[in-house]
């Protein structure tokens, strides 16, 4: 047994919310090292970079939340934190440097405005993701963040689903324009209508997907169809699964993908046709597009003469002050929601033609772009070494800098996803951007400096692709005139030669195997030129 499963089976996670007024009287030196872990359940981080503060991550399903909400984490933040607030590749909110003294009334200020913590870290379900603009893009085919708050409701709390073999992430999507990275998800629901002729509307279910330590897999096709109705049910199913079957012994192959490589697809398919007692419909048309939307800038939404506003957050980190101003910005034009992107971006809704010329002179607007140049448009980059001991460099300033560089040198340029990442983990999804930066230490005339591997070419969607690994040992100081060197000769149209095809063929392709690494088969001293 791991240190990890003995932890938990000594005392069930959910439980450590009862003694955290304890642990707020005595001060952190008093927790124990096991309830440090138990800790995560409620999304509190006790980081080495920062001894005797904690890392609250904040669950916000589908991305969706409200302004008071919004204005009750920036309140926790200035008071409690350090006054910036992160946003994730999974659509959450993340506040630092609180202590543990402030915690129960942190709890309090979550709890009066409908917001929790629980069950954002560790062996648990983490937030469910779903396109930022459901139920508002004219294009999707359908509003699935439904569904999403559905099974959220079913999860959170329950100690049926609380003590899963590892972490376990699902994205639920009607959003045909690929704005979530699904395929590196363990679950997801991905539109598509169904194989019987009727045009049902429902998913298709792909599994297995994830980054990080233990190998790279893409999530691949369950061949099962189901209406959305049956979604949720499904869903439960699938976790159930891996909670029942799912590795507990060496942590960094204990994810469903380690599952799915054992069983199969086919063996795993039969044993949640057993479980849920019913048969199961074989995938459907997907209705997936072969563009990529990050949804910044201004759109029409369905509702008449109304429109949602994509405003880019650089790397995800916002003063809170402005994030309150954002805020303020959604209740003076808008209907007070705001919505966070995987992209680590937000979106306004609801906007009225009769007020979106006066909202887009906003001063905010000046400094959370909604157009966004091609470099910047969708930067991403971890929390890096600042805050996690496990990233071997920062990476946020350096991502500002070299887009900023790099925008200098490449002039006006076609959109391109640049994805940074302090360490193998892949929190900054790396491996699906177009440009994928991995950071690491290398040794450049006897002294050790902050460097990156170059991944290029990485894809969602209907044709998912792992981003090839192209330059190895790049010095983060001249990498802008490198990238300045070899993105001319690998074009987003490139990278992704997809053969456009009928979007309606069913996916039952076998997935593909765990790898520890993609490498070009190149000289890696040359501009290549991508394959597909």
């Amino acid at each position: 047994m791991n240190a990890i499963e003995k932890i938990k089976s000594e005392k069930d996670g959910l439980l450590i919310k009862e003694d955290i007024k304890a642990f707020a009287e005595k001060g952190w030196e008093s927790i124990s090292e096991a309830d440090v872990q138990r800790l995560k359940w409620y999304g509190l981080f006790l980081r080495k970079p920062t001894p005797g503060y904690f890392m609250l991550r904040v669950r916000i399903p589908n991305g969706k939340s409200f302004s008071h909400q919004i204005k009750a984490l920036t309140q926790i933040a200035r008071c409690y934190g350090n006054g910036e607030i992160d946003v994730t590749t999974r659509q959450q909110l993340q506040i630092r440097h609180l202590e543990i003294e402030n915690v129960p009334h942190v709890f309090e200020i979550l709890e009066a405005v409908g917001l929790t913590s629980a069950q954002t870290g560790m062996d648990n379900v983490r937030n469910i993701m779903g396109c930022a603009v459901a139920g508002l893009n004219p294009k999707e085919a359908m509003d699935a963040s439904w569904i999403v708050s559905a099974l959220n409701d079913h999860l959170l709390g329950n100690p049926e689903y609380s003590n899963l073999p590892r972490k376990f992430n699902i994205a639920i999507t009607g959003c045909t324009e690929n704005c979530l990275h699904t395929e590196t998800q363990d679950l997801g629901l991905i539109p598509a209508v169904s194989p019987d002729g009727t045009e049902t509307q429902g998913f298709n279910i792909i599994v297995g997907g994830k980054l990080g330590s233990g190998g790279y897999r893409i999530a691949t096709p369950l061949n099962v169809f189901v209406t959305p109705e049956e979604a949720v049910e499904t869903c439960l199913g699938i976790i159930a699964l891996f909670r029942d079957h799912g590795s507990r012994e060496i942590r960094t192959q204990n994810r469903l993908a380690f599952l799915i490589e054992e069983w199969g697809e086919e063996k795993f398919r039969e044993a949640l046709t057993l479980r849920l007692g019913r048969e199961l419909s074989v995938a459907g048309v997907d209705q997936r597009e072969l563009a990529r939307s990050e949804h910044i800038g201004i759109y029409r939404q369905k509702q008449s003469t109304m429109n949602y506003v994509g405003l880019k957050i650089m790397v995800g980190r916002i003063q809170a002050e402005k994030l309150e101003g954002l805020a303020d910005l959604s209740e003076k034009y808008g209907s007070g929601e705001i919505r966070f992107t995987a992209g680590q971006s937000l979106i306004l809704t609801n906007i009225s033609d009769k007020k979106l010329g006066d909202f887009l002179e906003e001063p905010l607007l000046k400094e959370f772009l909604y157009y966004p140049s091609g470099v910047s448009s969708d930067l991403v980059s971890c929390v890096g070494s600042d805050y996690c001991h496990m990233a071997t460099i920062e990476t946020k300033s350096r991502a500002l800098q070299t887009a900023k560089r790099l925008e200098a040198k490449l002039g006006k340029s076609d959109p391109i996803s640049m994805h940074w990442s302090g360490c193998p983990a892949g929190c900054g999804n790396h491996l699906v951007a177009d440009v994928g930066l991995l950071g690491k230490k290398a040794r450049v005339g006897g002294v050790v400096v902050d460097a990156v591997d170059i991944f290029m070419g990485g894809r969602a969607g209907p044709h998912p692709k792992l981003a090839v690994k192209m330059m190895e040992n790049v010095p983060c100081d001249i990498l802008p005139e490198v990238l300045a060197h070899i993105i001319p000769y690998h074009t987003r149209e490139k990278m992704h030669p997809v053969k456009k095809g009928k979007r309606g063929a069913k996916s039952r392709a076998r997935g593909a195997t765990l790898v520890k690494d993609t490498i070009a088969k190149k000289p890696l001293n040359a501009p290549l030129a991508m394959e597909g």
